[in-house]
């Protein structure tokens, strides 16, 4: 018997897919109830966040921003029916003292400095963050912000940071031309010690010299007036520009062949990170005066600008050394087989990979230096916090906690999503493995 095969001429049509595969109840069948426990575990979640909105949406919408004391809030909510302390926040606060959170005692009539150096830093902040996406000429900014911004926010004499930009100037010239008779290693030292000459011996007699023949300057402003958010800000963005490459440097360093120069790197990064910042701090607050010459006037904010860089740079230095103890040694090897020195293996080949791996732990860091800035309000400092102290200390809004914190913790949340954000961007970005 002959068996004759079924062979099809014709393509059948395209059916859609299942529809508990696809569109709002697909997603929710894969990612929320993909099995028992996932089904159980999103049913207590949801039921926790919709107690907890049950509970903070009433309080938090309470129409209390017109409010000018605690007292008042309490009547507006009596006035609705609405009693109990929980019955109602009293925005009233945050109407009243927003502006004080944000500049601290800062002048009025110069809040236009701390605002125009907030913005210069995003226009510093471009050319290093979207390289690809900013004019080549937008990198003078980023060269020129640290001598800008703390004149803006200091004030007096222009020819300061023109005087201590002057000093980079006049160590880059000894390192070139030590450099072309004796190496790179006496030009890197002998750039390093004329700089330091210059401005601990010439830069300030230069810059009085220019004071007096051409007097430009905008009226000073005393440490002692920051505060509040923009103080943050200031410590933070300078701890944070500052501590990684002091970090790379002391990676580098902790791997060094030379045994001097790893004593002293492993022996500072095992110290400090061995230190609560909250001692550093007392420290530079209190101890560190003592060491400077007689009559010495080192700025408050300065110091604790250097102890929270030291303290950051300790960490972020273990950061990068992860970084750098995850490469495979052919990555080294294949420096040396195209006669690359050092310097060159590790800025063509080494440090662009090492610091792709440590991305995430690299803006951890910064994020943790950045919310650690809230502990100088234990030296005297008003930072947000220390100002919501100060403010409920004041009869008008004596009582008035979670509305001062939530405001608080707003601003500072914000910046470090933003911060995290840009980390999982900047790692999309650089993925160069299978996905």
């Amino acid at each position: 018997m002959n068996e004759v095969s079924f062979v099809r001429t014709e393509m059948l049509e395209q059916e859609a897919p299942p529809a508990s595969t696809v569109g709002v109840i697909g997603w929710l069948r894969a990612n929320l109830f993909s099995n028992a426990l996932n089904s159980v575990l999103t049913i207590i979640a949801l039921f926790s966040v919709f107690s907890l909105l049950y509970g903070f949406l009433p309080w938090a919408y309470s129409p209390t921003w017109a409010a000018a004391s605690l007292s008042e809030c309490r009547d507006i909510l009596h006035s609705l029916g609405r009693e109990g302390h929980f019955s109602g926040a009293c925005w009233g606060v945050v109407r009243d003292r927003w502006v004080q959170l944000l500049f601290g005692f800062y002048p009025s009539e110069h809040y236009w400095r701390p605002v125009l150096a907030f913005f210069l830093t995003f226009a510093a902040l471009a050319p290093v963050l979207f390289a690809e996406k900013t004019p080549a000429k937008m990198i003078w900014v980023s060269v020129l912000y640290p001598f800008v911004m703390p004149w803006l926010l200091w004030g007096g004499t222009v020819w300061t940071p023109v005087v201590a930009l002057l000093g980079f100037v006049v160590g880059i010239y000894v390192y070139r031309t030590v450099t072309a008779a004796m190496g790179s290693l006496f030009g890197l030292i002998a750039a390093v010690v004329a700089a330091a000459i210059w401005w601990l011996f010439i830069a300030s007699s230069v810059s009085s010299g220019l004071a007096g023949i051409l007097e430009l300057a905008m009226e000073p402003v005393s440490s002692r007036q920051f505060g509040g958010l923009m103080l943050s800000l200031t410590i933070g963005i300078v701890a944070i520009g500052f501590s990684l490459p002091l970090g790379i440097v002391l990676a580098l360093g902790r791997q060094s062949d030379l045994l001097i120069v790893k004593a002293l790197c492993v022996g500072f990064i095992e110290f400090i990170r061995g230190v609560p910042l909250i001692t550093l701090l007392f420290v530079a607050s209190t101890l560190l005066n003592i060491f400077m010459p007689p009559g010495t006037n080192f700025d408050i904010i300065m110091r604790v600008i250097i102890m929270a860089t030291l303290f950051s740079s300790a960490y972020m230095a273990e950061v990068i050394r992860g970084g750098l103890a995850a490469l495979p040694k052919g990555q080294y090897e294949g420096g040396d087989s195209l006669g690359l020195n050092y310097w060159q293996a590790q800025r063509l080949i080494i440090m662009p990979q090492a610091l792709k791996i440590s991305i995430p732990g690299i803006v951890s860091n910064f994020i943790g230096l950045f919310k650690d800035t809230t502990l100088v309000s234990v030296i005297g400092l008003l930072d947000p916090l220390g100002l919501s102290t100060a403010i409920r200390a004041n009869a008008e809004w004596n009582g008035v906690v979670w509305e001062l914190y939530g405001f608080i913790a707003l601003l500072f949340f914000v910046f470090c999503f933003s911060m995290a954000r840009y980390s999982m961007y900047l790692e999309r970005k650089l993925q160069t493995g299978h996905k």
